[in-house]
């Protein structure tokens, strides 16, 4: 198995204490960011910042659902997503950039071996980075620049 990266980042028009605090909001920002690639949304337990637990449908491909259990720890800098029925972690790094902050989100998780995996490492990147990056644009739509 071979490990997979999908990266992307975006200039968000908001100070980082703010940007930070909105990714952390699973009761009620991330619900209302998230592309339409997100389904069957629930927090089961907290729901604002570390110790939130959160699960959802995500539709990556027209044939291909994962069922996401989320942990989730935040950091001064960072939010991240340890799912619990996979290898699937995802990271949002929140930094400083002039007014505003720079988002970065990079998800990773131990792709399938063999022609199979050739094609998950080359496309599956492709497919969630698009993902990713309408959740920041979303994001950024929530902060009037």
């Amino acid at each position: 198995m071979a490990q997979v990266t999908a990266t992307v980042d975006a200039t968000i028009p908001a100070p980082h204490a703010e940007v930070l605090a909105a990714l952390a909001d699973y009761a009620v920002v991330r619900p209302e960011i998230q592309p339409a690639n997100y389904s069957a949304y629930e927090v089961l337990e907290n729901g604002v910042g570390d110790g939130t637990v959160v699960t959802w449908r995500l539709q990556a491909t027209k044939k291909r659902v994962r069922h996401v259990i989320a942990d989730v720890t935040v950091a001064a800098d960072t939010v991240v997503e340890t799912d619990r029925n996979s290898t699937m972690v995802t990271t949002f790094a929140v930094a400083s950039d002039g007014p505003g902050s720079k988002v970065t989100v990079t998800t990773t998780w131990d792709g399938a071996g063999g022609i199979g995996g050739f094609f998950e490492k080359t496309f599956a990147p492709l497919g969630l980075g698009r993902i990713h990056a309408e959740l920041l644009a979303n994001l950024a739509s929530r902060f009037p620049g």
